[in-house]
C-alpha cells in the first residue's frame, strides 16, 4: 500500500488516476493502453495493455471494476499481474491525499523479472508515480496561470461603413 500526498485539487489528480489513456504522463512502466469496449469508459470497459518492465514487456487486459467519481476507483488486472489496483482520494484543502493499494500475484515471465523485488523497492518505484503526477499538475496549473493572467477580454473592433465597404 502507498500513501501519498499529491498537493492539488482532488478533481485534478483524480482524473489522471481513473483514465488509463493518461497513465503514460506520471507512470514510466506504462507502454501502451487502448480501450477495446465501445463507448465512454464505465464499469466493465476493458483497455488492452503493455507495461515495460526493464527491457521486459508485459501484456495484459485492465477491466475498470469500479468508479465513484473523485473519490475511488478499482483496476483489475489480467495475467501475467493477476491484480487488483485501488486508489482512493481523499480532499484536504487545495491537496489530495491518494491511498493506492496494490494485491496481486505475479505469474509467468513478470514472476521472475519483478517477483524478485522486495517491498521496499517496489513501494518506492509505486510512490514515484505520485510524485511525477505532483510536478505533472504542478507544471499544467502554472501553465493554466500564465495563460489567465496574459489574457487580455477580447473587445471587438468597431465595424465602419464606408462606400460599401467595411473596416474593422
Amino acid at each position: 500500500m502507498v500513501h501519498a500526498t499529491v498537493g492539488h485539487p482532488v478533481e485534478a489528480v483524480f482524473r489522471y488516476l481513473a483514465d488509463p489513456m493518461r497513465w503514460h504522463s506520471f507512470a514510466p512502466a506504462v507502454a501502451f493502453r487502448r480501450q477495446i469496449d465501445p463507448g465512454p469508459p464505465r464499469v466493465g470497459t476493458r483497455w488492452m495493455a503493455t507495461d515495460r518492465i526493464g527491457p521486459f514487456r508485459a501484456h495484459f487486459i485492465d477491466q475498470l471494476e469500479h468508479l465513484d467519481e473523485n473519490s475511488r476507483v478499482v483496476w483489475l488486472s489480467s495475467a501475467p499481474w493477476n491484480s487488483r489496483v485501488e486508489y482512493a482520494c481523499e480532499a484536504s484543502g487545495d491537496q489530495t491525499l491518494v491511498r493506492a493499494d496494490y494485491v496481486g500475484v505475479l505469474s509467468g515471465a513478470l514472476r521472475w523479472q519483478a517477483g524478485w523485488l522486495p517491498g521496499w523497492a517496489t513501494h518506492w518505484i509505486l510512490a514515484q508515480d505520485f510524485r511525477r503526477l505532483d510536478r505533472l499538475l504542478t507544471i499544467e496549473a502554472r501553465a493554466a496561470e500564465r495563460w489567465r493572467r496574459h489574457e487580455t477580454p477580447a473587445t471587438p473592433a468597431p465595424v465602419v461603413r464606408r462606400a460599401g465597404l467595411f473596416r474593422l
